[in-house]
């Protein structure tokens, strides 16, 4: 049996076998969005995809009110989730208080333990170089390939 989404009438099927490969629900969310907040997630997800080849792209916590999950990028462990909220893209760094971030890219959960945020408001731009020397940091803090 198939769930609908909000994939524009199209329907993906749930978790489990047979179920849309990641990256076409990462598109599928991007594609549902349609509004700045998906532009913005498409090309924070194209800088993840450029600093990292091997990033593995992954979809978790599904669930009714949430059907298309969130995007979540992994190498060696997760490195960032993407959310998105009505005023935001989040991104959230499982490790990020471990990463060095001398361009000042994280602006959220600076008090949290372990993880570190970057928030994104519509008209925000940020720094191709220094985001994909954050995932390049990230990825090498969790002992991924890398590259």
């Amino acid at each position: 049996m198939r769930k609908a989404t909000a994939n524009g009438g199209k329907s993906l099927p749930p978790e489990g076998e047979g179920a849309a490969p990641p990256s076409r629900l990462i598109d599928a969310r991007i594609a549902a969005l349609g509004d700045w907040r998906g532009a913005t997630l498409a090309r924070l997800r194209a800088l993840i995809r450029e600093a990292d080849r091997h990033v593995a792209e992954e979809v978790k916590w599904r669930k009714p009110s949430n059907p298309l999950g969130v995007p979540v990028w992994s190498d060696g462990g997760i490195l960032c989730t993407g959310e998105t909220y009505k005023d935001k893209v989040k991104l959230t760094f499982a490790r990020g208080a471990a990463l060095a971030d001398p361009s000042g890219l994280f602006n959220a959960s600076l008090d949290a333990g372990t993880r570190r945020a970057i928030d994104l408001h519509e008209g925000d731009t940020i720094d191709a170089a220094a985001f994909k020397a954050l995932v390049r940091e990230a990825v090498k803090a969790n002992g991924g390939r890398g590259g």
